[in-house]
Parts: structure tokens; C-alpha cells; sequence
């Protein structure tokens, strides 16, 4: 592999790890195992510490093409748990407030989703990396500070219900470049007069590349193991 000339690499994002994080950790093994320097590397598309799945990361040159993979279309499987509510909408904060359930079937899951399909407006969740005044919007969050966010304009593609086990609920989505799949969450949930945060999520698919298509890093950093113990082997020949 030529990590200078560069390389687009698939990624399984383990649960927990921030996008940067795992792009720090290849860019110490790079430096370290390759000895390059100043190794160039970036994703294409954050993914927020409790998901996990398709991370797009490129190196060297590649890294040109960022911009471009950012705006192929997504895929989506998310949990959510319906009749309770967080800040953040997801499970990094605590539940803040609970709603009735009792009037929701599985019909009227499936009528509300429907009613996602197309172009949306959206607002971002305020536990985001959206600029506020040159500030991220989750700084002014996690200081209890209160902070206004304006809707974004984004598409739905495709939106399915995949299983249906009160007050839990599986969903497939396919969205554009922007969607905030907990702030989708927020958002059946007020559409289905209750509440919704997201217990898990899994980023399926960007473009053409699926999470099939991807390595977990472990066997990537023994690649490049290798990769380091055959060059040493090789000068020393």
C-alpha cells in the first residue's frame, strides 16, 4: 500500500470511538511502524461515538477525494426506544422525560415514517459538532448553555420499519450528506405525540460501500505490521 501516493480504506468504527479517534490511531501507526512523518489523512463523514459501522478514511493524495465521498448517499439501521426522551437524543446523556405509549401501533409507526420521505427540514441536535460562533454546538450544550440551531434542509430517500417490539423499534434509513439519524429519532417521536432517543445505530452503507466491504482496524494495524516487518527485512538483505 502507498499511503503518500494514497489510499481510500473501509472501516468498521468500533463503539465509542470518536471518527478522530480512530483516524488518530492510524495516523501514530503510520508514523510509527512506516516512519512517515507527516502521514495526510481524513475521514469522509463523522460518525458519532455510540454508532458504529461505515467509516471512509483516506490517506495521502486520496484525501482530495473527502469532499466528494461526503456527499454519496447513506444507509442506516437505528434503535430507538419510544415513550422516553434525552438531551442528546441518543444514550450519551440520561433520560430527561417520559411519554405515554399505549396509543402507538405498528400501523401507526409505519404511517408517521412515511410521512419522512422526501425533502425534510431538520434541526440539528444541539449535542452536535455544528458551528454556533465559531464555537461546536455540543461545547455550549455540555456547559448547560442554551443554544439555537436552524434547520437544515436534507432528504429522505427510503425509510422502513424493520421490527416492531414495544417500546422499542427498528428502523432502515437512507438519507443525504447532513442527517442527523437522533435528531430523526426526536423527531418520530413528536410525530407519534411521545418521545424517541436512539439506543443504537449502525451507519450500513456510503455509496456503494457497505460494512461488508469493511476491515476492522485491528486487522488493518496488522497489515501494516507486516507491511513495516518485510521493509525492515528487505534493507537489511
Amino acid at each position: 500500500m502507498d499511503f503518500i501516493a494514497g489510499e481510500v480504506l473501509y472501516f468498521d468504527k468500533p463503539l465509542r470511538w470518536t471518527s478522530f479517534d480512530l483516524v488518530s490511531k492510524l495516523k501514530f501507526h503510520l508514523k510509527k511502524k512506516l516512519g512517515i512523518k507527516k502521514p495526510k489523512i481524513g475521514h469522509a463523514g463523522t460518525l458519532d461515538p455510540l454508532a458504529t459501522g461505515v467509516l471512509i478514511v483516506c490517506t495521502g493524495k486520496k484525501t482530495k477525494m473527502i469532499e466528494q465521498l461526503q456527499y454519496e448517499t447513506k444507509e442506516y439501521i437505528a434503535t430507538l426506544m419510544l415513550g422516553e426522551t434525552t438531551p442528546s437524543y441518543d444514550m450519551e446523556t440520561e433520560v430527561d422525560a417520559h411519554f405515554p405509549t399505549e396509543h402507538i401501533t405498528r400501523e401507526l409507526v409505519e404511517e408517521k415514517l412515511k410521512g419522512f420521505l422526501g425533502e425534510i427540514q431538520q434541526v440539528p441536535p444541539v449535542y452536535s459538532a455544528v458551528k454556533v460562533d465559531g464555537k461546536r454546538a455540543y461545547e455550549y450544550a455540555r456547559k448547560g448553555k442554551e443554544v439555537e440551531l436552524k434547520a437544515k434542509t436534507l432528504v429522505i430517500d427510503e425509510i422502513e420499519l424493520l421490527e416492531y417490539a414495544m417500546p422499542v423499534v427498528k428502523i432502515r434509513v437512507v438519507c443525504s450528506k447532513g442527517t442527523y439519524i437522533r435528531a430523526l429519532a426526536r423527531d418520530i417521536g413528536e410525530a407519534l405525540n411521545s418521545g424517541a432517543h436512539l439506543t443504537a445505530l449502525r451507519r450500513t452503507r456510503i455509496g456503494d460501500v457497505t460494512v461488508d466491504n469493511c476491515m476492522q482496524l485491528e486487522q488493518f494495524l496488522e497489515q501494516i505490521s507486516q507491511e513495516a516487518e518485510k521493509n525492515n527485512e528487505s534493507e537489511h538483505e
